[in-house]
């Protein structure tokens, strides 16, 4: 219960204009410390973090665009989509219970492909599935000191009577010692039409470095809006939580 009314808080606290400090930093919500922000392409730069009172291994991120956050989400030891909330159109998302097949970081890492099988529920939208995969394609990248593994991945949202909702394919990247997902470049396919975007990241600050919990985007803004987060807010997201998708 603790950790739900923690999220709460980080929506009350996010769904505003980004908190300053300092002029121009972005202050956690009460009772969370981060731990590393991410300037990415697309006009997004995300901060991660951890909340007392959560889950051992959990961990929780907010994504600010150039008017502030855009999207809060939380994930489990194994990366798996715990809570989240896409702030422009009000969708909460929560993680149902029994999975048919847990998304597993450990899965993916040591035997190079995983697939998972899941649900969420939600006030605004009620039950999603999603079924999909993510693989590592053996590409590396170091950015400011910080190794990043590449990933394929395919995911598929499903409505409550079974009816594909939208579909997902695209790279992404994983730190592995800290499990996490990092956005990429994503195709996005839905009712609405087809959508590509790219959140690949560009600059990592950790605590006491210049940029860290910055809340200015840097890169990618004076561009065309690319869709961030399709119809209901998932469609960039990786495969767990823990970036875009």
């Amino acid at each position: 219960m603790k950790a739900l009314l923690v999220f709460g808080c980080c929506l009350a606290v996010l769904s505003g204009p980004a908190r300053a400090q300092d002029g121009d930093g972005f202050k956690p919500p009460a009772g969370c410390e981060a731990f590393l922000t991410v300037q990415s392409k697309g006009c997004l730069v995300s901060h991660h973090f951890l909340c007392e009172g959560d889950p051992e291994g959990w961990q929780r991120r907010v994504d600010l665009g150039p008017d502030g956050p855009v999207y809060v989400a939380a994930t489990d030891a194994e990366s798996q989509w715990m809570e989240n909330a896409d702030l422009s159109s009000g969708v909460v998302e929560r993680f149902g219970e029994a999975p048919r097949d847990p998304a597993s970081f450990s899965v993916l890492t040591s035997e190079g492909t995983d697939t998972y099988d899941f649900r969420t529920m939600s006030e605004q939208q009620g039950e999603r599935r999603y079924v999909g995969y993510d693989s590592l394609t053996g590409e590396t990248q170091v950015i400011d000191g910080v190794t990043l593994e590449g990933t394929e991945y395919r995911i598929t949202a499903y409505d409550a009577a079974g009816d594909t909702v939208w579909e997902s394919k695209g790279r992404q990247w994983i730190i592995r010692d800290m499990r996490l997902f990092l956005s990429g470049t994503s195709a996005f396919v839905s009712a609405e039409g087809e959508f590509e975007s790219d959140q690949t990241p560009v600059e990592f600050a950790f605590p006491g470095e210049a940029g860290f919990l910055s809340s200015r985007p840097r890169f990618g803004c004076g561009e065309t809006a690319s869709l961030r987060s399709g119809a209901e807010g998932n469609a960039v997201l990786p495969a767990a939580w823990g970036a875009a998708p």
